[in-house]
């Protein structure tokens, strides 16, 4: 299958171009910096753009069979659009070229999942440290539910870079008001690989932890 990592750089992005690759796809991995991916494979095309800036999004959509969004930042402390006018951009490029199946990682903890990370996050993280990130990621989801597309959100727990488990609890529940879950990133790479071949959550948020 011909798809698009948006994020590849990143920690969950640069585990689905890892695992997509021992699946046998054919991959085109969306960065700013090439130099950052460092990794070769005959399957593997690295395609320099920016998800804020729209003509740079054609090559790398253009023919894919779906695109699986990672995208993330570090600028937590200061309002920014960056992940929903980037994945905006991304759902306007889908739609110029055929391109029907998304799965996009936002986390546990937005919208109506905001009740499902924990007391810590819930009331200090989102509140007080994270507000304009989990403000973005909001939007996002709204955008992504929007765009006629036959698209999944993924919200995982607390992420850590542990190794991939292949056992974690998935559904629309996952999620504690209390405690705190987590789950690696090659586990939510997993997750979200298995979706491009499977409907079950197309149309749907599905909260996944260990």
């Amino acid at each position: 299958m011909r798809i698009l990592v948006v994020g590849a750089t990143g920690g969950t992005g640069r585990a689905l171009v890892e695992q997509a690759l021992e699946q046998g796809h054919e991959v085109t991995a969306l960065v700013r910096n090439p130099a950052r991916l460092r990794l070769t494979n005959p399957r593997l095309t690295v395609v320099q753009g920016d998800v804020l800036v729209p003509p740079s999004l054609d090559a790398a959509v253009r023919g894919q069979e779906a695109v699986l969004c990672a995208l993330g930042h570090q600028q937590w402390f200061r309002p920014t659009r960056i992940l929903s006018e980037g994945t905006l951009n991304i759902l306007e490029a889908m739609q110029r070229h055929g391109v029907h199946r998304v799965v996009v990682e936002t986390a546990l903890g937005v919208g109506d999942a905001w009740w499902q990370m924990g007391l810590y996050y819930t009331l200090f993280v989102r509140l007080f440290i994270l507000p304009f990130y989990f403000l973005d990621k909001r939007r996002q989801e709204a955008l992504v539910r929007r765009s006629g597309l036959a698209w999944t959100l993924v919200r995982p727990g607390a992420l850590n870079n542990g190794p991939r488990r292949g056992v974690y609890r998935q559904g629309p529940q996952v999620g504690h008001w209390l405690w705190t879950v987590g789950i690696s990133r090659a586990d939510v790479a997993a997750f979200m690989l298995d979706q491009v071949m499977d409907a079950r959550y197309v149309g749907a948020a599905v909260g996944i932890a260990n």
